[in-house]
C-alpha cells in the first residue's frame, strides 16, 4: 500500500510502498500519536525502515498500491 507523510517544516512527504496492511499502519501512527513511542517507524517494500519523530508529524495519508508502468503505451 503507499503511504504518504507530511512532516512539519519540511517542503516535501515522504512518499513508500508499504507491504504492512493498513491496520498495522493504522497502529504505527495511533501509537506514535499517542505518545506510546517517540518515532512513527514503518518498513517500504525493499526492506528499510523509515522512522519519523512523532512530534513531527503533519498528516498519513493511506491509499491503495501504485503500479508503475513501464514502456510506451496509448492511453
Amino acid at each position: 500500500m503507499e503511504v504518504k507523510i507530511g512532516v512539519q517544516h519540511a517542503p516535501r512527504e515522504i512518499v513508500l510502498e508499504s507491504g504492512q496492511t493498513p491496520e498495522e499502519v493504522e497502529r504505527a501512527v495511533s501509537e506514535a500519536l499517542a505518545g506510546k513511542s517517540q518515532l512513527l517507524s514503518l518498513v517500504d517494500d525493499h526492506g528499510r525502515k523509515v522512522l519519523v519523530p512523532a512530534d513531527r508529524l503533519a498528516y498519513v495519508e493511506l491509499g491503495e498500491p501504485t503500479t508503475r508502468k513501464v514502456g510506451f503505451s496509448a492511453l
